[in-house]
């Protein structure tokens, strides 16, 4: 029997970059369970607010906040303010990232730390400031299925989301007993920027369920974690089972 999803309308959730793309479904999703929901963006203004005045016609609560997860200090900063609108976050959702094109032998120092700051570091300021308040509450990362695997095309994006890795079972193991924090690696969901859909189809042979997944399938993938009451530093790879090729025993 499958699982009812949580109810949640007694939590307050912070969804980075939730203004496009999976981010926005998990929020809608959060929302659509109950949850206030704080839609953090950088630059994608218009969006996060059309997505908040999405949530708040269909009955629910959100809010958007601006701020570059590139500057640590701001990632920081942002926990404190995520708390204002609606109380204590009790559900974080790390999804911003961003995603360079590089390789190991041309990637710059800076591209490195950039890429690091925005996809490891920022997760983790935002969690240990979660942390330091005391309560109990969720903290869900958004990994990447390649992590299994090598993507040559974009290392410091590789680094980065492999050090995430780690870091979700160092906080997991860190943060316990109050706070529980897990990861979903999503593989082939949606296609870069600027590409269509012909894409997914061109690589649906590359899992062994041999086809796309959904949005919706990653956000059905957090809503279970943040209603999981006995789970903690584990990754979900909502990929197909690509993963595993290869590497069926890790």
């Amino acid at each position: 029997m499958a699982s009812l999803p949580p109810d949640l309308s007694a939590n307050v959730a912070l969804v980075t970059g939730a203004a496009r793309r999976i981010g926005r479904a998990i929020a809608l999703a959060l929302a659509g369970q109950g949850a206030r929901v704080i839609v953090h963006y950088r630059s994608s203004a218009a969006d996060a607010r059309g997505l908040v005045e999405q949530i708040r016609s269909a009955g629910g609560q959100a809010e958007c906040l601006q701020a570059d997860l590139a500057d640590v200090a701001a990632a920081a900063a942002l926990m404190d303010r995520a708390c204002g609108p609606f109380g204590p976050v009790d559900i974080l959702v790390n999804n911003a990232s961003i995603f360079p094109a590089d390789a190991l032998t041309d990637f710059t120092p800076e591209g490195l730390y950039g890429s690091i700051n925005v996809n490891a570091l920022s997760p983790l300021m935002l969690g240990r400031a979660m942390a330091a308040r005391g309560a109990a509450g969720q903290i869900v990362n958004l990994l990447d299925g390649r992590i299994a695997d090598y993507d040559r095309a974009h290392a410091a994006y590789h680094l980065s989301k492999r050090m995430l890795f780690t870091l979700t079972r160092m906080m997991a193991l860190e943060f316990a007993p109050r706070i529980q924090v897990n990861a979903v690696a999503p593989g082939l969901i949606l296609p870069p920027t600027g590409q269509d859909e012909s894409f997914l189809r061109r690589l649906a042979s590359t899992n062994p369920l041999r086809r796309h997944g959904e949005v919706s399938d990653v956000a059905d993938a957090v809503l279970y974690l943040v209603g999981a009451d006995f789970v903690t530093g584990q990754v979900i790879y909502v990929d197909g089972g690509r993963h595993m090729t290869g590497a069926v025993y890790g």
